[in-house]
Formats: C-alpha cells, sequence, structure tokens
C-alpha cells in the first residue's frame, strides 16, 4: 500500500526521539539515529563553511526519480511525494496515474488541484548539494540525497512557477514569495543540510545567519543525519 507520510506545516518543534532498529539475534545493537534538536541560529552555527566548486556537475548525477519507498506500489519518489503531501487525496489510478486531490504549495500559499502543475523541489537543490559536498559521493549516496523521503522536509510539492523561479540557488538569492513561509523555508534548508553533512558558503551562511538572529529567532531545528 501506498505510505501515507504526514508533513509538517509551520515551524518545526522536536523532541529528542531515538529511531530504533531491531538488533541481530546474539549481537550488539548497532547505534541508533538520533534526531538532533536546536534552535535555528545554533543549527546555522553547526554548517560547516566552504568555498563551492560545481566542475563536473550534470542533473544526470543524481538518478530521480527511483521506485520510491514503497517498491510494490507502482509509484516513483514524484508520486510518493505528492501522494503524501495532499490536503484532500488524488485518486491512484492503473500505472500509479493521479487524477483529482488537492495540494497547498507552501512557497506561495497557492492551492493546486492538478498534479500536473506541481514540481518536487529539492530543498536543497541537486546543484547545490554537488557544490556543497555531494561532488565527492558515491552514485548510490546521491541517489539516495535525490530520493529522500526519511525526513518530511527534503523533498517538497510546490507550484512549478516557483520551484522553477528558485532553480538552484540558496537563500542568500531566493526565497519563497511568501513572507509567512519563509522561516519555515530557512530552518527546512538548514535541516537538510545538516542530515546531508553540506557545507555553506560565505554568502549562503551570512544570509541564513540574518534570519536566524532576525526574524525567525524562534524556530526550531530538527534533522537525523542520513545513514
Amino acid at each position: 500500500m501506498i505510505k501515507n507520510l504526514a508533513r509538517t506545516f509551520g515551524a518545526l518543534s522536536f523532541a529528542l526521539v531515538p529511531l530504533l532498529s531491531a538488533p541481530a539475534a546474539n549481537a550488539a545493537a548497532p547505534a541508533a539515529s538520533v534526531a538532533e534538536v536546536t534552535t535555528l541560529a545554533d543549527a546555522v552555527g553547526l554548517v560547516k563553511v566552504t568555498e563551492e566548486a560545481r566542475t563536473g556537475y550534470t542533473r544526470s548525477s543524481f538518478k530521480h526519480w527511483n521506485s520510491g519507498d514503497d517498491k510494490s506500489d507502482g509509484c516513483n519518489t514524484r508520486a510518493e511525494v505528492l501522494i503524501a503531501e495532499a490536503v484532500v487525496a488524488p485518486t491512484v489510478e492503473a500505472g500509479c496515474k493521479l487524477t483529482g486531490g488537492t495540494w497547498r504549495s507552501y512557497y506561495d500559499g497557492q492551492e493546486v488541484n492538478s498534479a500536473g502543475s506541481l514540481d518536487i523541489d529539492h530543498m536543497v537543490p541537486l546543484a547545490e548539494a554537488w557544490d556543497s559536498g555531494a561532488s565527492t559521493w558515491t552514485a548510490a549516496r546521491r541517489e539516495a540525497y535525490a530520493n529522500d523521503q526519511g525526513s518530511t522536509v527534503s523533498l517538497v510539492a510546490v507550484t512549478a512557477r516557483t520551484n522553477r523561479s528558485k532553480s538552484d540557488q540558496d537563500p542568500a538569492d531566493w526565497m519563497p514569495p511568501s513572507t509567512e513561509a519563509q522561516c519555515r523555508y530557512v530552518g527546512e534548508w538548514v535541516s537538510t543540510k545538516l542530515r546531508w553533512n553540506l557545507t555553506a558558503d560565505d554568502r549562503e551562511l551570512e544570509a541564513l545567519k540574518v534570519y536566524a538572529e532576525g526574524p525567525c529567532e524562534d524556530t526550531i531545528v530538527r534533522y537525523t543525519p542520513a545513514a
């Protein structure tokens, strides 16, 4: 069955919750991943700063969309995210064709009634991820990043217009047009950077600090390091 993944809106607030996995018989359990929780300002301080380099980047370096989290449902990652984020569930027809449904694009506050009018945005764009450390990853890790449903903030259904306006820009150069969305966006951006141990350049970090020390000082960030 298609997973019904909850997507949280608004500022993120969290508790430290261990993510448990069953130990193998007669073997010690591996260390569990733990959700890290901190203020936005402290989270920004955890992002490492380096120069960025796009040498060698191609979008095809990140395989997507793959068969998603549920290999048996016939839907790819894009469709699974659309189903998970719908505020009114679409009908899933043969071949995972989605009809009907309603979505709210939080970048611009628009209500959308057609899955075809939506893009699935990588919170930290693929090119930005490449610049920030993914260029050294294996192909398998880049595929995991590009299809990441292990965090509710990594992939987001938004209007095609806003996604394409954003393109591969970081918060120094682009923010959601809805001012009400901006603190959530900054928190989710930083969460994604920390989840995947991605770096930031100087301009990006300064932009993040402006929000963290100003209008978004009450934003709380949660992230679980990717496996």
